[in-house]
């Protein structure tokens, strides 16, 4: 079964970007290199993986992204620091 993850990344300006991916390694060493100017983190390098999680059905990993995204930079912090747990409803 294939693996799926969403996860935050914290850019240098401060900044949080929140994505997901089926290859986390790969997708963080993107952000890193710098080379796609079409993403957000461009010319916000280096970031760090700041929180990851994991979800077996893609679906739910979109959903999760959605709703991390939408919140405060406080409400991410929050769950950085293990505040709180999230769930994502079908």
């Amino acid at each position: 079964m294939k693996t799926y993850y969403v996860y935050i990344l914290k850019c240098s300006d401060g900044s949080y970007y929140t994505d997901f991916t089926s290859n986390l390694d790969a997708k963080i060493e993107v952000h890193q290199s710098g080379k796609r100017s079409d993403l957000y983190t461009f010319q916000r390098g280096p970031v760090q993986l700041v929180f990851s999680a994991e979800f077996n059905v893609p679906m739910f990993a979109i959903a999760a992204k959605k709703q991390i995204g939408r919140w405060s930079k406080a409400k991410k912090e929050a769950l950085i620091n293990g505040e709180f747990n999230f769930s994502v409803h079908s």
